[in-house]
């Protein structure tokens, strides 16, 4: 029997098809369960890497809200992506990876039963993690279109209540890949301002945008500075998963109990990992441009391959989902047979979000180049007999 804090909190299903698949020893297996990539960090973040292993104040508790350097690497990012002036050393906490940086902004912030909103389908790790900070999830739709995927703006008002603290937003959105256009943002922010609410904005994947999407900073819109609170990382833009490093940049008012959750959670980030961090961030690019257009590739040669099948495009991100219930299959049943035999990991959504979540199936297509991906529509067909 687990404690009250994890009876309401699942897993996220990823973790069994990735040991599934690494079980079967197949490099013929299309890795398409889980949200990695192959092309490489930038190669300057490798090499600080490399030299902070041997530097003493790399193996040191200290600074316990992050090196130095980073903080403000990471402050100048997000101002610049802003437009909103931040100060690193009174607005910037380093943590463990991005979704520390979550957990540690949801703990400073709510009182037992507070709600939060967030996009359906959603991140289960998000929602459970509101759970573990004892809120509670609330869910704005995103609908399935020819077009992709679109917010229900009017839902959105009627999906909290008083009890709303937070309104949780990634963009684009995960696992879906829907791009919020402005007048999305706009929205959010009135919501936000008719309800005194934080908006909490992860921003893990926020320049991994299609087809000449802009780009929009939610802290950029009138009187939103001082209720935005940005967290982001360097684990998919710059392709440095295993480094676990993030940072939350927000308005003064709520660093200071930011900072002291991180030092009573994970007491301090990783020391060897944040120069690397630094280099990335502070370089022009980072290979982000070429990288994104390399998932464009991928993400349109994924499309083309099941251009017949119940797919909702994504604007931006590293994934798809499938409708497999469209098809007269559930979607675990969907992953189980597509491994067996037609040698292809993805992963059903069971738990990401509301209810109609689980009528899907994830494929990532950020690991694979676009060589493998061709015939994924006949391993499909073949698993499923379609």
């Amino acid at each position: 029997m687990p404690v009250s804090r994890l009876k309401d909190i699942p897993g996220i299903g990823v973790d069994q098809m990735g040991n599934a698949a690494d079980a079967a020893h197949d490099p013929e297996i299309l890795r398409l369960e889980n949200m990695d990539t192959d092309i490489p960090p930038p190669p300057e973040a490798l090499d600080a890497t490399r030299a902070a292993v041997g530097r003493d104040d790399c193996n040191s508790y200290l600074p316990f809200t992050g090196q130095n350097d980073l903080r403000q690497a990471a402050t100048e990012h997000v101002s610049r992506m802003s437009g909103v002036a931040y100060d690193w050393e009174s607005q910037c906490v380093i943590t463990a990876g991005g979704l520390s940086g979550i957990l540690n902004t949801l703990l400073a912030l709510l009182e037992l039963g507070d709600e939060v909103l967030l996009h359906d389908p959603i991140y289960a790790g998000l929602v459970n993690r509101v759970r573990l900070a004892s809120g509670v999830p609330k869910f704005i739709p995103l609908e399935p279109t020819p077009g992709g995927w679109k917010m229900d703006r009017r839902a959105l008002q009627s999906a909290g209540s008083g009890k709303t603290r937070v309104v949780l937003i990634v963009n684009p959105s995960f696992p879906t890949g829907a791009y919020l256009t402005r007048e999305d943002w706009e929205s959010i922010a009135g919501y936000c301002h008719r309800n005194d609410c934080w908006l909490l904005y992860d921003a893990a994947l926020e320049r991994i945008l299609f087809d000449g999407k802009p780009y929009i900073h939610p802290a950029s819109l009138p009187g939103m500075a001082e209720r935005t609170i940005t967290v982001g990382c360097v684990t998919k833009e710059y392709r440095m998963i295993g480094w676990r490093v993030g940072w939350v940049v927000g308005p003064r008012t709520i660093m200071t109990d930011l900072a002291l959750v991180g030092l009573t959670n994970v007491c301090c980030p990783v020391g060897i990992a944040m120069p690397g961090a630094a280099a990335a961030l502070r370089l022009s690019d980072g290979g982000v441009r070429d990288a994104v257009s390399e998932w464009q590739r991928r993400r349109d040669a994924t499309l083309e391959e099941l251009q017949d099948l119940p797919i909702v495009r994504p604007d931006g991100g590293w994934c798809l989902l499938m409708n497999t219930r469209k098809l007269g299959i559930d979607p675990a049943a969907a992953s189980r047979s597509l491994l067996a035999t037609g040698k292809v990991a993805a992963t059903p959504m069971t738990h990401w979000g509301s209810g109609c979540a689980a009528d899907y199936l994830r494929f990532v297509y950020a690991n694979e180049p676009v060589e493998r991906l061709s015939g994924l529509r006949d391993r499909i067909r073949q698993a499923w007999q379609l």
